[in-house]
């Protein structure tokens, strides 16, 4: 078993306050999350869970939450959408290396958005700076951010059915 580490960020149900999600949470024993209830109606969960892959960790802890708060949607699933700032807090790494590293070098991984905050797969900035520029990352992190974007892709495809009817 390993330990992966995982952030689940949830809507809550119109009506339900953040101490109220908390509490049903803990009565329903999922109490292995850090929770953060800084914006009304949101929820921010993070993990640290075991398992035998990251998906496990992460689908095990989305079923428990869905078991205790059964009407809270899901947001997103992280680490996978990143900007410089938490790619160089997960690298250990400060903002201006990660900067000159990355932005508008050749062959870098291209953003998902660029604008007045630039972001990217997680997934894609890890793999290319093991290939190119020799990093070592930790499998935990990297099947994270791979099984982050995953869950997090399908679930933009599952609510948009129409779009690919018409493709």
């Amino acid at each position: 078993m390993t330990e992966y580490a995982f952030v689940l960020k949830y809507r809550l149900p119109s009506g339900m306050n953040g101490a109220a999600a908390i509490e049903a949470l803990g009565e329903a024993g999922c109490t292995d999350a850090l929770a953060g209830i800084g914006i009304a109606g949101r929820l921010t969960l993070e993990f640290e869970r075991e398992a035998a892959k990251a998906l496990d960790a992460i689908s095990s802890a989305i079923h428990d939450v869905q078991a205790a708060l059964p009407e809270a949607e899901l947001i997103e699933v992280g680490p996978d959408l990143v900007g410089l700032s938490e790619i160089a807090e997960l690298l250990d790494v400060s903002r201006q290396n990660m900067r000159k590293l990355i932005v508008g070098v050749s062959g870098s991984p291209l953003p998902i958005h660029d604008g007045s905050t630039t972001l990217w797969h997680l997934a894609d900035v890890l793999d290319w700076l093991v290939a190119v520029k020799g990093y070592e990352i930790g499998r935990q992190l990297r099947e994270t951010a791979l099984a982050a974007r995953s869950i997090n892709l399908d679930r933009q495809i599952s609510r948009r059915p129409s779009l690919l009817a018409t493709a």
